[in-house]
């Protein structure tokens, strides 16, 4: 009985930005559903209930969408990819839509633009994070089930460029054979180039963990102990470090280095259409570049210098690399943006690439006092952006506007707004 009243039959109305299809249940509550797609009837399991909204993953289609399709992982889609179950082209109609909402609810108008798609549906993901799960067969690579904190095991991911699962595996292998738990273990984060080297990060929980060898699929390997008392996958020790941690793509016919610890974006030829548009209008002999990575937008639109600020240490250090290879005069600011206020200023351009939470308060306040001439504001969530935007519209205007398809298969969207100050 207790099952069954955990069972509900609801209509999907539409998406919402979190990827989820949203009905109604019987007593008028919201839920936000898994597994489902618009005009949908479905049998649904709530998995979280709230006082005004609930959760769901549809467990049964009873009347399918045109667009749904069978998954390609049907077993582990749901853990990294929950937009397998519609076709690419729906995929893409549905990511215009939501950015065009989610700018709607903020009150900014947006300029006619289209989701560019560009690249691979699969295999494109450069970097993954697998935690891990043991049982009576031994140690498995593992993801979280979607809405709750049970792990599933996994032998990979088709997102992933296929050097990391094959690296994951040969890890995994080694921590077998070693017979190692998985209590001991936390996560594993692989990263790929665009031409197949690989490398890795593994974070345990025991800082006397034994050494491992460095397997042939990677040329790089490192080994954190990191606190069995936070659930975050953070260095708290170097323990081991194996052959060489640092990688390099090309962008823009231009090399740019990072390692397996520092940022970089996830799906590299997308983000070149993105970075191309960037230099294409906003060339400028001098840019200030703000939450910027490893340098790459910094270095790829000035022409004479730049200021690259950057909060990661791991992340800065890679931009002091690239910065020195650079032909132009490149200096690293390795501490947050709304630290660094005074590199906004009214004399040259400023560019954003804020993590999801966007940009900070005082650096929109900031903005507002120096009123740079433009701003370039590269966006992982077109939520945050929207919010932002519509605090800087008084002194802005939009000059282009561009979504991209980052991340197929998933619900994640990626944005681009050039602004020019008003007259």
């Amino acid at each position: 009985m207790q099952a069954e009243r955990q069972l509900a039959t609801v209509r999907i109305r539409k998406l919402v930005p979190g990827g989820q299809g949203l009905g109604e249940l019987a007593d008028g509550r919201k839920v936000f559903v898994w597994n489902a797609l618009p005009g949908e009837l479905a049998r649904v399991r709530l998995i979280k209930q709230k006082h005004s909204f609930a959760e769901a993953i549809a467990e049964e289609v009873l009347e399918p969408a045109a667009e749904r399709i069978a998954p390609r992982e049907p077993a582990d889609y749901l853990a990294t990819s929950p937009w397998q179950l519609m076709t690419f082209t729906a995929e893409n109609e549905y990511k215009q839509l939501l950015v065009q909402e989610l700018f709607g609810q903020a009150n900014v108008a947006l300029p006619g633009f289209e989701l560019t798609a560009g690249g691979a549906q699969y295999g494109y993901r450069n970097k993954m994070e697998y935690s891990f799960w043991g049982d009576d067969d031994g140690l498995h690579l593992a993801l979280y089930r979607r809405g709750s904190h049970g792990k599933q095991a996994i032998t990979g991911s088709a997102l992933a460029l296929p050097g990391i699962d094959t690296a994951a595996n040969s890890v995994l292998a080694q921590l077998q054979k070693m017979q190692i738990r998985a209590g001991d273990l936390k996560t594993i984060v692989i990263r790929s180039s665009q031409k197949g080297a690989v490398a890795a990060s593994l974070f345990v929980k025991a800082a006397g963990f034994p050494i491992l060898p460095l397997p042939d699929s990677l040329q790089g390997l490192r080994v954190y102990y990191s606190n069995p008392k936070s659930p975050a996958s953070v260095p708290t020790k170097l323990l081991q470090e194996l052959g060489d941690c640092r990688l390099q793509d090309e962008l823009l016919g231009r090399p740019f280095v990072y390692d397996v610890d520092s940022f970089f974006q996830v799906n590299v030829p997308v983000f070149e259409l993105a970075l191309g548009r960037i230099k294409a209008r906003c060339a400028s002999a001098e840019l200030t570049d703000m939450y910027a990575g490893v340098g790459t937008i910094g270095l790829s639109v000035a022409t004479k210098a730049v200021e690259l600020v950057e909060l990661d240490p791991a992340t800065a250090a890679m931009a002091r690399v690239n910065a020195q290879a650079a032909a132009l005069t490149a200096t690293v600011v390795e501490t947050s943006s709304e630290k660094a206020l005074a590199y906004i200023t009214s004399g040259q351009p400023v560019s954003f690439d804020p993590p999801r939470a966007g940009l900070h308060d005082r650096v929109v306040t900031r903005v507002l006092e120096a009123l740079p001439p433009r701003i370039m504001y590269l966006s992982c969530n077109p939520a945050t952006q929207a919010r932002d935007l519509a605090r800087l519209m008084g002194a802005y205007r939009i000059d282009q506007f561009e979504a991209y398809n980052f991340f197929p298969r998933t619900p994640h969207i990626e944005t681009l707004a050039i602004l020019q100050r008003r007259d």
